[in-house]
């Protein structure tokens, strides 16, 4: 489904994950229409590791990815990793996110390049 990046961001004992997926693939809207998502598919080994690293509870922001290049959205990880239903061999992991709310206004690409700080912000 999507790619997960980097490490935890600390803030108070809580980690933030990063997901992306592309829009015209999996988008937020959809996301919140099923209320529920097993965050499926993803074979790159730094981003299967982030995922089994997710804490029920923790928060992660949702990126679109190309054309929009923005956090649209904050979710929560509802279901650790577990091993991923649509993996045909291999040893790979997927977790279950739900959306927690849209942000009031996207968090471009660019402006997380030019003020990294503004991930630590009240989402």
């Amino acid at each position: 489904m999507a790619v997960v990046t980097g490490q935890p961001l600390q803030s108070l004992c809580m980690n933030y994950w990063l997901v992306k997926s592309e829009p015209e693939s999996y988008s937020w809207d959809t996301f919140v229409k099923d209320e529920c998502a097993a965050w499926t598919g993803v074979r790159n080994y730094q981003a299967r590791n982030n995922l089994r690293a997710m804490k029920r509870g923790d928060l992660v922001l949702f990126y679109h990815s190309g054309e929009g290049k923005n956090i649209v959205g904050l979710g929560r990880v509802e279901k650790e990793a577990y091993p991923d239903p649509t993996a045909k061999e291999g040893d790979w992991s997927c977790v279950d996110l739900v959306p927690v709310k849209v942000l009031a206004q996207p968090v471009t690409l660019a402006q997380i390049k030019a003020d990294k700080p503004s991930l630590t912000c009240n989402w």
